[in-house]
């Protein structure tokens, strides 16, 4: 008997687009104009959407307000103040997201178009709330916190591996060039440089997959699972969110375990549809071709930056970046730690506080010194040390009976005696006392009688 979806298991999506971070980002690193139609296509494949809203000053996107017009986006309008307004969009984009958790409770997913880091604490609040957060940015610019704290990563560049999204997209950046050189430019700005249409990188190795892969298959192995393809690929992603089959050049998760197999990596049985996929007993020669740790990528990267320093302190493009380090460095290869592009490893870096990116239109992305290099100053001792050390560089006065280093020790004077109270014995019918004289009568004098 088949089980009917009912609308707990229904997937109902809530998009919500920061443009201006997603915009400036694949511009900076790709070289591309951002596509929300692949974004929306690819959330498609998830669930269903059943809203979609995108925050900018629209005044100033012509093109992108007929982008979002065609794909049925609607547009909230932020109008930066006289002080400016760097984070406007942003709390819009969290509050309304906050409030459509609250009051439309069939929405159960949210997807967050953005790679700004500053959204973990709603992505975090949406998870308590049991929603399902997907998470849509390039890897070369997007948070690797935020990337392995929402529920699914979907990076922008694996979006563009589809052909038929590719040569749309190549299409659509070639005329976009021919319209922004054929406007008049303002003389004082100059001409404008022509952007270079990056191609997608090579894929990864599969052997960079493997850590990833065994690490699922021993939690389904301790859960008494089988290991099926949508449960071992549902496991890797929630041990590594930004997990993606294309970037290993695979269109589909099939494909990626039907090349593990080819490469001798799993067991695979069944039949196509049915796979169950095992662990296979690698040996040392297998083990040893696994990609290294990407913490281990950091020291270089530190010795290089140290040597140009002077450089770095006021920003180089990444490019320059990239070849010092193949010049000190002559086997390093950003690939061999499981970064397919440059920018990748240094957005990593970014997130270790090494190195500080700041995204370009024109220029892509400037390095420079993270907060890494520059500690924070030693707090100053307290008072009475600074008064020790004033107090050491002038002479002492002499202590009676105290060590001198002007001199030898001083024989201590003998201490004067004390004098002993001396007490008036006092006429009266007692036979005297020490009652003070003021507080008693004078005595009387009797006179002495004649013989």
């Amino acid at each position: 008997m088949e089980k009917k979806t009912t609308m707990q298991d229904k997937i109902n999506i809530a998009v919500f687009v920061d443009y201006d971070n997603i915009e400036i980002g694949v511009k900076s690193t790709l070289r591309r104009e951002f596509d929300v139609g692949l974004c929306l296509e690819a959330l498609k494949e998830r669930g269903d959407i059943v809203a979609k809203f995108a925050y900018a000053n629209w005044g100033r996107q012509e093109e992108a307000t007929r982008q979002m017009a065609q794909n049925a986006v609607q547009m909230v309008q932020r109008l930066p103040s006289p002080r400016g307004d760097k984070n406007g969009a942003d709390i819009n984009l969290a509050l309304d997201a906050l409030e459509m958790a609250f009051t439309h409770t069939h929405v159960n997913a949210f997807s967050i178009i953005s790679g700004d880091s500053d959204f973990i604490p709603l992505v975090n609040k949406l998870k308590e709330y049991g929603k399902t957060v997907y998470i849509v940015g390039g890897k070369a610019f997007t948070s690797n916190i935020l990337q392995q704290n929402c529920h699914e990563f979907i990076s922008y560049e694996s979006l563009l591996d589809d052909p038929k999204n590719a040569g749309r997209e190549v299409k659509e950046f070639k005329e976009r060039e021919r319209r922004d050189f054929d406007k008049p430019r303002d003389p004082q700005i100059g001409p404008q440089q022509k952007k270079e249409f990056r191609p997608r990188p090579a894929p990864l190795e599969l052997t960079q997959a493997m850590p990833l892969v065994e690490r699922a298959l021993q939690v389904l192995e301790r859960r008494e699972v089988q290991p099926q393809l949508g449960l071992l690929k549902s496991t890797m992603l929630q041990l590594d969110p930004s997990f993606s089959e294309k970037a290993y050049g695979c269109s589909s998760f099939s494909d990626f375990v039907d090349k593990l197999k080819k490469a001798d990596l799993v067991n695979v049985g069944g039949s196509e549809g049915r796979y169950t996929i095992q662990r296979k007993g690698l040996g040392s020669a297998v083990k040893d071709r696994f990609a290294p740790r990407p913490e281990e990528a950091l020291q270089p990267l530190r010795e290089v930056l140290e040597i140009h320093r002077a450089e770095m302190e006021e920003g180089e493009p990444s490019e320059n970046l990239n070849k010092w380090m193949v010049e000190e460095f002559q086997t390093f290869d950003h690939k061999k730690y499981g970064f397919q592009e440059f920018t990748e490893f240094l957005n990593f870096a970014q997130d270790k506080t090494v190195v500080r990116l700041e995204p370009h239109p024109d220029k892509g992305i400037i390095v420079t010194l993270g907060a890494e290099f520059y500690p924070p100053a030693a707090p100053p001792p307290p008072p009475e040390l600074e008064n020790i050390e004033e107090e050491e560089d002038e002479k002492q006065p002499i202590v009676i009976g105290q060590p001198s280093r002007f001199g030898p020790t001083p024989e201590p004077e003998p201490a004067p005696k004390a004098k002993r109270p001396v007490r008036r014995k006092m006429a009266g019918p007692g036979g005297g006392g020490n009652k003070p004289q003021g507080d008693r009568p004078r005595p009387t004098r009797r006179p002495r009688k004649k013989e």
